[in-house]
């Protein structure tokens, strides 16, 4: 009974603690599908620790169920949009979470009927729960390094590691259990659950209450929970002002890096090694880029400038015969794809169509139709 009681403590904090975060993100007013997702995903944890709780009557399970299933869907999409800044949310994202709710329903309407059949489909949801956890794992490493908001930063790692911790004990429920493999996690034995719930709650917690002030807490809310804050917008901190953080000097010393000697056409630059251009620490130049400049992603802060060079490149008309390839991987890019996207999400044309209507709209193409006009009117 202590055990038990034990664990109805550990759940009751960190279902409050997820309903506290859920109030606060309401009044932000979500209209943004970002913080709606971060919201999904604290209600989520907080249902998850009042469902799966002792003394629960497991006749529930054939409704709650499904949608603790697919809160796997909802944490992959939720880590998405937060650690990439890039990321939309589509319509086949939904389509997914519906699909894994509905082999859910399926799972809990044929217990009794069919265990065979549901014990396959409890491991069919157990097998998509380990590969959205080993994406978030894997996606979260690719793109540590180049995440420039020191909050997030630090933030990342841990949360994600317990939400796979415990990804993976309701996971592996669903490969050894006899019963609705969920039920397991709700036993009073279940205190690795109820703990591991407790501790991702705290971590959002600090996370979104953390700050020194209210206005504060609220900004770094957005920061975590947003993707879509504009490159050019300034990242505000506890300390208020942080332009006047950042030395002019080193503002300019990156400026002309960037400007004068194109280092960004560098193959593979990295923010290591533009720190020891530099001669600054690696945190620092972050420090620097984020709070100095307004950007999130190093990646982000170098396609500026490419996306500048490839502009003008395919802009002048002495360059009209250069293949988009060669232009795209003389202003740093490794390849044509990520090229072709990230010139499409800034100026919403493929390179080709910019580059027809700016040669179209260039002196050089008016003075020349002008003189074949004027060839034509003589003959």
């Amino acid at each position: 009974m202590s055990l038990t009681a034990l664990d109805l403590g550990l759940r009751g904090a960190a279902s409050g603690l997820f309903l506290m975060m859920v109030l606060v993100l309401l009044q932000l007013r979500p209209t943004n599908r970002n913080i709606l997702l971060g919201m999904a995903m604290a209600a989520g944890g907080a249902a998850y620790a009042i469902a799966t709780a002792p003394f629960i009557p497991k006749s529930s399970f054939w409704w709650t169920l499904p949608i603790l299933s697919a809160q796997s869907v909802v944490f992959w999409l939720w880590a998405r949009a937060t650690f990439d800044d890039d990321f939309i949310l589509r319509l086949w994202h939904g389509a997914l979470w519906l699909a894994v709710a509905g082999i859910g329903f399926a799972v809990s309407l044929t217990w009794t009927s069919w265990p065979a059949l549901a014990r396959n489909g409890a491991k069919v949801l157990s097998i998509i729960s380990l590969v959205l956890a080993l994406s978030v794992a894997i996606q979260t490493v690719k793109t540590w390094r180049v995440d420039l908001v020191a909050r997030r930063r630090r933030l990342r790692i841990a949360v994600v590691v317990i939400n796979l911790v415990f990804i993976a004990l309701v996971a592996g429920a669903g490969f050894t259990s006899t019963s609705v493999p969920i039920a397991g996690a709700g036993a009073p034995g279940s205190l690795a659950s109820s703990l591991s719930l407790l501790v991702l709650a705290m971590l959002a917690g600090w996370g979104l209450f953390g700050a020194n002030a209210t206005t504060a807490a609220m900004q770094a809310t957005a920061a975590i929970v947003s993707s879509d804050t504009p490159r050019e917008t300034k990242v505000a901190t506890r300390d208020g002002d942080d332009r006047d953080q950042i030395a002019p000097i080193l503002l300019r010393r990156l400026d002309n890096l960037m400007t004068v000697e194109r280092i960004y056409r560098q193959e593979g630059l990295s923010i290591g090694a533009l720190a020891v251009r530099l001669d600054l620490q690696e945190y620092r130049l972050r420090q620097v880029i984020n709070e100095g400049l307004g950007y999130r992603n190093f990646n982000a802060f170098l396609n500026r400038y490419r996306i500048d060079d490839a502009k003008a490149a395919l802009s002048d008309p002495n360059q009209r015969d250069v293949p988009v390839l060669t232009i795209a991987m003389d202003a740093g890019f490794q390849s044509i794809g990520p090229f072709n996207r990230a010139f499409k999400a800034d100026t919403g044309m493929t390179p080709t169509e910019f580059r027809r209507h700016a040669l179209a709209q260039s002196p050089v193409a008016a003075s020349e139709s002008n003189r074949n006009f004027k060839i034509g009117q003589s003959r």
